[in-house]
């Protein structure tokens, strides 16, 4: 592992902590001045904006401004809107939370965006798989550190003492990125003209890239569903401890993602067709593990599926990301803008849609429905394949 690939790690983990401190810390703290759901939902959705807004931004930014520079200004952008938490009165802030978590929104999906698309320019490309499974590996840690010491930190220390520890984690990440050397690009802003025709032409010509895309979406609208339910089926198991049920959840599903994430990366075989089937495969043990966790009456049940859950995740997370990465440079950052794009939008429709369904049904009725979306979408590009491959194999050979 040389010098880059553990900077990078390590800036990962410490910006993941932070996003998952400040989610959870941040959507107490705007219900507890508010006292109001609507104001909740508001704020998730501005956060949500701005992730949306950094994918259609994202190719004509990194076009002009590239390398390690922006990755900071994003970290510090971060940490600069956390900071006004700290010098602005209470009073003042209920109309400043919808600018901050559009402003973090921005920040987390512009800083994925440029990681992502610029990591074979930083990486040998014999070690992207390994470096995406060890990346897959430490956001992993950061959810469960980041997600179960913010409640810890709030109630011992109170919401200001977390705010300043999660933009304090950013200025780390910051420092992470300085030592970062990139090798030069060969795209340069005058290639952008025609860029997304370009994309829609590479897409074509890369029927399979077409296919990891559209499942990812239907995949974005069976996380929503998962999510939405995750307090819900707490509750339902454990009606007096359900944060220590949810806490539980969430840390076997990421020590699943974690351990996935590391036997993808050990496998036999990197070609593409390799890391195509484990992103499929990843998808579909995903769904089929969130289906049968949220099927179970016992808390020994729900975190005994967790962990196929999780595992589908890390699959599926690391063939993806390592099998986009393996585009041409011209290609990569608009394919990553959409892919962010189609993520945003999904999670943010996705969680709209199915929270009404959790008034009528059962949750495990919710989350079948949601992640046989993705199901679903599998099976139709299987069969779209098998048929691509039968009438391949119908044609006639030419005749030389």
């Amino acid at each position: 592992m040389n010098a880059n690939t553990r900077f990078i790690i390590t800036a990962r983990l410490i910006s993941d902590f932070g996003a998952f401190l400040n989610m959870v810390a941040l959507a107490t703290y705007v219900y507890l001045l508010s006292n109001s759901a609507m104001s909740v939902g508001i704020f998730l959705a501005s956060r949500v904006g701005g992730g949306i807004f950094a994918s259609l931004i994202g190719t004509r930014f990194y076009r002009r401004w590239s390398g390690r520079l922006p990755l900071i200004a994003f970290d510090l952008l971060r940490a600069g809107v956390l900071g006004l938490l700290l010098i602005v009165p209470v009073s003042q802030q209920a109309l400043l939370l919808p600018v901050i978590a559009f402003a973090l929104g921005l920040g987390n999906s512009m800083f994925a965006i440029g990681l992502n698309s610029q990591l074979p320019r930083l990486i040998d490309p014999s070690q992207l798989l390994k470096t995406n499974a060890w990346i897959t590996s430490a956001s992993s840690a950061a959810m469960v550190g980041g997600s179960l010491v913010s409640g810890l930190l709030v109630a011992g220390f109170g919401f200001e003492t977390v705010f300043a520890l999660n933009a304090l984690t950013y200025l780390l990440a910051a420092l992470m990125i300085v030592p970062l050397r990139f090798a030069p690009a060969t795209v340069n802003a005058a290639s952008e003209r025609g860029e997304w025709s370009a994309l829609k032409q590479g897409l074509r010509s890369a029927p399979v890239i077409a296919a990891m895309l559209a499942v990812t979406m239907a995949d974005t609208l069976g996380s929503a569903a998962h999510n939405v339910g995750f307090p819900i089926i707490s509750k339902l198991l454990s009606p007096d401890s359900a944060s220590t049920t949810l806490g539980l959840m969430l840390a076997v599903w990421a020590s699943g993602k974690l351990l996935g994430a590391r036997i993808a990366s050990r496998l036999k075989g990197s070609d593409n067709i390799h890391l195509e089937r484990r992103f499929f495969f990843g998808v579909a043990l995903m769904s089929c593990g969130f289906i049968l966790m949220f099927q179970q009456h016992s808390l020994y049940g729900l975190l005994l599926f967790s962990l196929p859950a999780g595992l589908g995740d890390g699959f599926s997370e690391v063939g993806l990301m390592s099998r986009l990465q393996r585009e041409p440079e011209h290609l990569r950052l608009p394919i990553f803008s959409f892919l962010t794009l189609l993520q945003m939008t999904g999670f943010g429709v996705g969680m709209l849609i199915a929270a009404p369904f959790y008034a009528w049904w059962t949750p495990g009725a919710v989350v079948m429905l949601f992640h046989g979306i993705p199901l679903g979408t599998l099976l139709t590009v299987k069969g779209l394949a098998l048929r691509r491959g039968r009438v391949a194999r119908s044609s006639p050979t030419p005749v030389p």
